[in-house]
C-alpha cells in the first residue's frame, strides 16, 4: 500500500490538484488520501483511471510503500 510520508506537509498536495474535503480527506478526481493515516486509495467507478497524479507524488519523494 502507498502512503504519504509523515514528514510531508499535506498542504503540498494542492500543487498536485488535490483539495481538502470533509475535514479528513484530500481528493482529486481519481484518488483519496486520508488525513490521519495518509494512505492513498484509488477512486474508481469501473472505468480506466489515470495515475499521473500519484506518479508525480512518487517522483517528488512524497510517497512510501507500507505494509497493510
Amino acid at each position: 500500500m502507498l502512503k504519504i510520508k509523515d514528514n510531508v506537509d499535506l498542504k503540498e498536495l494542492e500543487k498536485f490538484g488535490f483539495r481538502y474535503i470533509w475535514g479528513t480527506t484530500w481528493v482529486n478526481d481519481k484518488f483519496r488520501i486520508n488525513n490521519n493515516t495518509r494512505k492513498i486509495r484509488i477512486i474508481t467507478n469501473g472505468s480506466p483511471y489515470n495515475i499521473d497524479a500519484i506518479y508525480d507524488l512518487i517522483k517528488t519523494d512524497m510517497v512510501e510503500k507500507v505494509e497493510e
